[in-house]
Formats: C-alpha cells, sequence, structure tokens
C-alpha cells in the first residue's frame, strides 16, 4: 500500500510539473522593464515637473500592459548605453521612439512597427543653408548621441557625400539652442521636436534630410518570443482603440506617420 501511495504521489508530481511547464504564470504575475530615453519628447522623457516618466510611448505601453495584463515601469537609460542593457538583461524591452536599423536587427528582435519619423536637417530662420549648398558647405553639423541620424550621417561623411565638423549632444532641445544660439550651423534630428519648436515659436527652419522615414518599433531580446507576442498583440488592440488617436493628438504637433500593426517582422 506504501509503495503504491509513493507511486501515486510521484506520477502527480510529475503531471504538476508537466501542466506548470504548459501554461506559464499568468500575464498579470509578469514584470518588465521598458528603458527609455530620459529627453526624447513627444515619445519619451523625464517630466520637468512631475519627475514621472512620459511620453506617448511610456503612455502606449502603460495602457498595453493593463490590456493585456502584465505591469511594466519605466527607467531612463542613456541612449548610446540601451541596446547593451537590453541584452544584459538589465531592462526587458526598449519602447521609446527605437528605430529600426539593419545593425540592431543582427542583435535584438522588433515588434512591428507601429510609427515612422523623418529626419530634417534645422538652422536658423535668417541661415541662408539650404539642402544643396549643406552638402557641398564644410558646416558645424550636431547630432544626438546613440541615435540612428547619428549613425545615417557618419555614413555620408565615410561615403563623402558631405563635409562637416560634427557635435554631439544629449538632447535635441540641446541641438535646437545651439543653433539659435550661432554656436552650430545645423542639427540633423527627428522631425517631431523640431516640429514642437517651431510651434513655440522658436526662429529656426527645417528642410528635408536624405533617404526615407525611420520605422519605430519596440526592441525585446532575441529569444523573448512571449514578451514579443505580447507587445506586437497589445499594439494591434491599442490601435483598434480610440485611444490611439487620443494619444496622437496629445503629443504631436502634426499628425506622423502611424503603422498597421500587422506590418513589419
Amino acid at each position: 500500500m506504501h509503495r503504491i501511495a509513493t507511486f501515486l504521489l510521484s506520477v502527480s508530481l510529475l503531471l504538476a510539473t508537466a501542466l506548470v511547464a504548459a501554461f506559464p504564470a499568468p500575464a498579470a504575475e509578469r514584470k518588465y522593464v521598458n528603458g527609455i530615453d530620459r529627453d526624447y519628447p513627444p515619445f519619451a522623457y523625464i517630466d520637468p515637473l512631475t519627475r514621472k516618466p512620459a511620453g506617448f510611448d511610456v503612455e502606449s505601453m502603460d495602457w498595453i500592459a493593463k490590456t493585456m495584463g502584465f505591469e511594466v515601469s519605466h527607467v531612463p537609460v542613456p541612449l548610446d548605453n540601451i541596446i547593451s542593457a537590453l541584452r544584459r538583461e538589465q531592462i526587458d524591452m526598449i519602447c521609446s521612439g527605437l528605430s529600426i536599423t539593419a545593425e540592431r536587427a543582427k542583435i535584438i528582435d522588433f515588434s512591428h512597427p507601429y510609427w515612422e519619423v523623418d529626419r530634417v536637417f534645422v538652422t536658423r530662420a535668417d541661415n541662408p543653408l539650404t539642402p544643396s549648398n549643406m552638402s557641398a558647405a564644410n558646416i558645424v553639423l550636431g547630432v544626438k548621441w546613440g541615435t540612428s541620424e547619428s549613425e545615417a550621417i557618419l555614413r555620408e561623411h565615410r561615403q563623402g557625400i558631405r563635409s562637416f565638423e560634427l557635435r554631439h549632444y544629449e538632447s535635441f532641445d540641446i541641438i535646437i539652442e545651439e543653433v539659435v544660439a550661432g554656436r552650430i550651423d545645423a542639427g540633423y534630428i527627428d522631425e517631431p521636436p523640431a516640429d514642437a519648436a517651431i510651434a513655440k515659436g522658436v526662429p529656426i527652419v527645417k528642410t528635408p534630410g536624405q533617404g526615407g522615414p525611420d520605422r519605430i518599433a519596440v526592441g525585446v531580446r532575441d529569444d523573448d518570443t512571449e514578451l514579443l507576442n505580447l507587445v506586437n498583440e497589445g499594439y494591434r488592440r491599442l490601435m483598434a482603440d480610440p485611444k490611439w488617436e487620443e494619444l496622437q493628438r496629445k503629443h504631436f504637433t502634426t499628425r506622423q506617420g502611424g503603422q498597421g500593426a500587422s506590418e513589419g517582422k
């Protein structure tokens, strides 16, 4: 009798283990850390008044977490270290206006793209620089550390497309301030912060950059299929909800390129 009881107990434990493996913990028990750029409005930033994470991507991911039944916290990470932090498992995702690039796609995975952002040159309104003479002139150009536009402009420099003195800055706002003060000739930045500055009356003008728009997506580790599926389904639901339009109206001065949740990888 004792042997039978022991055998039945062993079988029960094996079955319980198999069930746990087959059906992982509910999403409500999962907690994820989202790494954000502390100064990338309107996508993600630390609000100077509340000192809390804010922005289009922060609010979008909060909505997705609530809808999909998991918890998320937003932690600022230096942009030039954010991919490394993801790979070292210091954070679980990057939902912070992250551009899809071929180099990044070799080492991390991306959700379906949910937005598009154009790159632009910004100059003072009284500056005679144009897209044509900007390519020929030996200008002082400001870019933000760790951004896709920084990588792109460096490639153009190596290929001999542009001649310039490159200066790196911590934020797009600082680049715009440097342009207005005349300390640099131009900045190469994403279009949303340029539009926001122009809407506030800052005396700058923008001209189109090279190439097409950047596709924006959430970055995850390339082995985290579970989180990738949660994020893709979450964005699919968000884009079908009136909340998506509400967030766009709240955070963007002009309407940018929203993406369908079924597109991309």
